[in-house]
């Protein structure tokens, strides 16, 4: 389960909302919490509903609930709207929660962050056992890569003598690279230290509010998050995992796995950081910044912490998504002001963390929430039967164009294709991308340990590899994902990796279809994306006499129909 760092500020968001009646903490379930929030925030709110936002909004400030709100489909096919008491996946904003349990477990007098993991979880192999909990939390613990795909079985013993394969990236302590192989060593360390395993711990201390309410449960297995669940919707039109996998879990937990409604998000982050769960010298460590990420950022147990110079205020968070349940969720915490805000989501066009970053700087000045972006025109998705069709490129790609259910879609094979059709922005520059490809040969070449177990992997699915082809590269929420096409004698599979730095596996999906964009028309003929949070390429295409032109900030390209 991938994180995001890139979230913005929060503050005005909060004082938009109008005060009113709630207790976080002493109501057991989100589903006696009517809907409420101020009427010119949940007016702008509906705007981001119509260009695409589906998901559940809660914020509170000082423990009283000053905005509850549902927006969108939890369930299309079924016309049920999402509500407060709408239960989602939350990915790894597991972590937060998995460090609370490790520093409850320290007040208890059970472990020490100072501890080294073998000490903890006989066992353990391999340079793992010579990591500091500490080093764990802070993700400074040098483990790369991963232990186990997040739906294939993984029992407790697995993961244990999957992490003590990896190879560490750098000595302990010394670096930095995101891991969630680490965080589900931290469960690990929990399902032992605690006596109860990790999962009742979890149930029976991290997620019991002050009052006896229980903030939500597992996505997968027991004990499950109650309530009525979100259908997840995948970028490519299907629907994501539903919380019916049989497990063992040892994948995800930790790491990933929890579930639970926004409202309960957020009253267990005000719990949290009221010092309500944990004693006052952990909640200081939770909150203190630790590993310094840069550009005014640091990492904490289980959190991003950002300075004044970005927010006017500190602000801690936590996100997560982008993985096959189709969910994504952020929460933020401003210790000066005592507020939290917690989003979920359940569709790709306006995910969680992008309806903050679109927002976020109106907030910050205290000015009216801007309006979803579009282009020029008429704005209204439609299905343009007269552009159907592939487009091929003189260098070798091709554009794919197809209009279902009223609308058209655009679909790029190839690195050319896929360099014109997404083009570099800001929060990943080109040369970043090309580092990226580099990295994904490199991983599927077999260069490096986990190479050779992916390679493996993918040639015991498809036989000997006979051939590797790139695809191109694209940036999903500031993470490259690199498209790649693994030949053998038999067939071909086309799927994405996502990598980090030091060549670990961040995300892959195999197979996977091409990269995509939904279009609308912008008047004279022209098309542009379907991109009202404005986070997605600045492209605009223009179709006739069987071609179509993408231009893009590095120019034109134009690719025609086969025999046009």
């Amino acid at each position: 389960m991938k994180r995001s760092l890139a979230v913005l500020a929060t503050a005005a968001l909060v004082a938009a909302c109008s005060a009113g009646p709630g207790d976080p903490e002493a109501r057991p379930a989100a589903t006696k919490a009517a809907a409420r929030c101020d009427p010119g925030l949940d007016a702008a709110l509906r705007g981001w509903e119509k260009a695409g936002f589906s998901g559940s909004v809660a914020i509170s400030t000082r423990g009283e609930f000053v905005c509850l709100a549902g927006y969108g489909a939890a369930d299309r096919a079924r016309g049920v709207p999402v509500t407060p008491a709408t239960v989602f996946s939350i990915g790894s904003v597991t972590k937060a929660f998995t460090a609370a349990s490790i520093f409850a477990l320290a007040d208890a007098g059970k472990l020490s962050t100072d501890d080294r993991a073998g000490e903890l979880l006989p066992g353990l192999k391999g340079p793992a056992a010579k990591v500091t909990v500490g080093q764990l939390l802070l993700h400074t613990s040098g483990l790369n890569g991963s232990h186990g795909a997040d739906y294939r079985p993984l029992d407790r013993d697995s993961a244990v003598a999957a992490i003590g394969r990896l190879k560490p990236a750098f000595r302990p302590g010394t670096g930095y690279v995101y891991s969630n192989a680490g965080y589900t060593l931290l469960a690990l360390i929990v399902d032992r230290v605690s006596g109860t395993g990790y999962r009742r711990y979890t149930a029976s201390r991290t997620l019991r509010l002050p009052g006896g309410a229980v903030a939500g449960g597992f996505w997968n297995g027991e004990p499950a998050a109650p309530g009525p669940r979100a259908v997840g919707y995948l970028a490519d039109g299907t629907t994501g995992q539903a919380g019916d996998f049989a497990g063992p879990h040892w994948a995800l937990d930790g790491n990933g796995g929890l579930a639970m409604t926004a409202r309960d998000l957020a009253a267990w982050t005000y719990a949290l950081f009221s010092g309500r769960l944990v004693s006052p010298e952990s909640t200081k460590a939770i909150g203190t910044p630790g590993h310094d990420l840069g550009d005014d950022m640091s990492e904490t147990p289980g959190w991003v912490a950002y300075g004044k110079p970005i927010y006017g205020t500190p602000v801690l968070t936590s996100s997560g998504g982008g993985g096959d349940v189709g969910h994504n969720a952020v929460v933020a915490w401003l210790p000066e002001r005592g507020q939290v805000i917690a989003i979920a989501s359940n569709g790709p066009k306006v995910s969680a963390g992008e309806l903050l970053r679109a927002v976020g700087p109106a907030m910050a000045a205290g000015e009216p929430l801007p309006p979803p972006g579009a282009p020029a025109g008429d704005t209204k998705p439609t299905g343009d039967a007269a552009i159907v069709g592939r487009y091929e490129l003189d260098t070798g790609g091709s554009f794919d164009v197809t209009a279902t259910d009223g609308r058209t879609t655009i679909s790029a094979r190839g690195a050319d294709a896929v360099a014109a059709l997404f083009p570099p922005r800001g929060d990943v520059p080109a040369g970043d991308l090309r580092d990226h490809e580099r990295r994904v040969l490199a991983l599927l070449g077999g260069t490096t340990r986990e190479g050779r177990a992916e390679r493996a992997g993918v040639e015991g699915a498809l036989g000997p590899i006979t051939g590797i082809t790139l695809g191109g590269t694209t940036a999903v929420d500031g993470e490259p994902r690199t498209y790649v096409t693994v030949t053998s004698a038999k067939r071909s599979l086309t799927g994405w990796y996502s990598v980090n730095e030091e060549g670990g596996v961040q995300a892959a999906q195999i197979p996977a279809g091409p990269p995509a964009l939904t279009l609308v028309p912008a008047g004279g003929g022209s098309y542009r994306p379907d991109d009202p949070a404005g986070t997605g390429p600045e492209v605009t295409l223009e179709f006739g006499r069987g071609r179509v032109t993408v231009s893009g900030p590095a120019g034109d390209t134009g690719a025609r129909r086969p025999g046009g």
